[in-house]
């Protein structure tokens, strides 16, 4: 068989980019195998950047990537790098070493939530009358949060400091959900209102229900309610002054206690220990999920499975499509009062105070054994847990004790955060680098490249022998 070295080929006829958009299809592992062929082969990873556009790609497709990049200051050396203070522009090596450091900042973070390390920030809401934080939502910037003395309070997520205090309601505030434009409000006063999220003025007050509010959600101009008098509205939102009921939903027999819903279908859960499944568009009553012993009192649903929540203590996976329960959780002690999941994990909050977490993936396994799906149990309330909400970095959390908790999952303080202040000017690797120069041969290979490399591959070609 003939043995061409095709990409020195292409990089000696003039036709590097070529070469780089080839090597560009390869992942971290093969891009660390490449650089060890030859001399030219490292050239074209190098001169083509190639592990900054790795990098670039788990940015572009990965969320942890992005809410990495943004929490730990390496964004401005990606795409077009920002250049202050005379900073000069990052090359190759920089991205080599950040790359890794990266992967182990990913690790880490993991190892927390598996561990339960994390730091914790506290508001404390200092109702005047009723305590309790019903119901809450977050964002870099602020938290916004329903409290039981009928208020609306938002808070600086810097500082933790009451920013603005919303009021209107003459009843607790049981529900909410913001946008960029407009925060949506659900009361046990049997009202839905309106607000302005930046000066929250009131725009709208929407009166249908005859009993408290207890759930709602609004995405696409299209908003879900439900309440303690056992119907889930659906509204049009044409605007926040315009909003119009387009149909009810009854079928349920007690109070409907939370409703979700995408393109595709409506999932309300009730009292009556049901979930019901309808069709968005039409509105049409689907199918009915059976299995909880006692009422529902939250789920979440996306991707085609239902989580839910019932006071029978226990927590349901769904399959959506056939009805079937795929996994039953136990481990609280008191009702489960909120729930939220991800592709990796299930987050829940009861009555007993407590906040699990659970691995997703091993619940949708059967083969996976029961006492292996919670991770870790969080016991910083004091009260029972109304409402929480979280995303790859952390989890925020309300309760009746008048608190609401941020648990950060990540460290203060990392390896690529150092990387990136103290290579800020110069990358000084301590061997002999690539240095630029009109002669073809002066682009030298790290002298050290291919022995740390082939070390470490040695070194896991003798774990891999000796676990044998």
């Amino acid at each position: 068989m003939l043995k061409r070295d095709f990409i020195g080929r292409l990089a000696s006829y003039g036709l590097e980019h070529v070469a780089e958009k080839i090597l560009g299809y390869l992942d971290d592992q093969s891009l660390k195998s490449t650089e060890l062929v030859c001399h030219e082969w490292y050239h074209v990873i190098s001169e083509g950047m190639l592990w900054k556009k790795l990098i670039e790609r788990k940015f572009l497709s990965n969320s942890l990537w992005r809410g990495l990049a943004d929490r730990r200051g390496w964004t401005k050396y990606l795409f077009r790098q920002l250049i202050i203070n005379g900073d000069k522009p990052k090359r190759h090596e920089f991205y080599r070493q950040l790359y890794p450091q990266i992967i182990r900042d990913i690790e880490q973070l993991e190892n927390n939530w598996r561990t339960g390390n994390f730091q914790l920030e506290k508001i404390q809401c200092r109702s005047q009358n009723s305590k309790g934080v019903y119901c809450l939502q977050y964002d870099d910037e602020k938290i916004v949060s329903g409290l039981r003395d009928n208020t609306i309070k938002i808070w600086d997520r810097k500082t933790m400091e009451c920013i603005k205090v919303l009021t209107g309601h003459n009843g607790s505030v049981l529900c909410l959900q913001y946008d960029e434009k407009v925060i949506v409000t659900g009361s046990s006063d049997s009202t839905v209102r309106v607000w302005n999220v930046k000066t929250g003025e009131l725009l709208n007050t929407l009166l249908h229900h005859c009993e408290a509010v207890l759930h709602l959600r609004f995405i696409n101009g299209t908003m879900v309610t439900c309440s303690k008098d056992r119907s889930i509205a659906v509204w049009q939102m044409n605007s926040p002054a315009d909003i119009t009921i387009r149909r009810v939903l009854v079928g349920h027999r007690a109070a409907v206690n939370v409703v979700d819903f995408d393109d595709k279908y409506i999932v309300s859960a009730s009292g009556d220990r049901t979930i019901k499944v309808w069709d968005t568009t039409t509105c049409e009553f689907v199918r009915t999920l059976l299995g909880h012993r006692r009422g529902i009192a939250c789920l979440q649903y996306r991707d085609k499975i239902v989580v839910s929540g019932s006071s029978d203590n226990t927590i349901r996976v769904w399959d959506i499509e056939c009805g079937a329960c795929l996994r039953v959780l136990e481990g609280h002690d008191e009702l489960v009062r909120c729930i939220r999941f991800d592709s990796k994990r299930i987050v829940s909050g009861a009555y007993d105070g407590k906040i699990k977490i659970w691995d997703l993936q091993a619940a949708l396994d059967p083969r996976s054994q029961t006492a292996s799906l919670c991770i870790k149990t969080l016991t910083e309330h004091t009260g029972r847990v109304f409402r929480l909400q979280f995303d790859e970095f952390q989890i925020v959390s309300s309760s009746h004790d008048d608190t609401i908790l941020c648990f950060n999952f990540l460290q203060a303080e990392s390896h690529v955060l150092s990387i990136c202040q103290t290579q800020a000017t110069n990358f000084t690797p301590s061997t002999t680098m690539i240095e630029s120069s009109n002669n073809e041969n002066s682009n030298e290979i790290p002298s050290n490249i291919f022995q740390s490399q082939a070390s470490v591959q040695s070194i896991m070609s003798s774990s891999s022998s000796s676990g044998k």
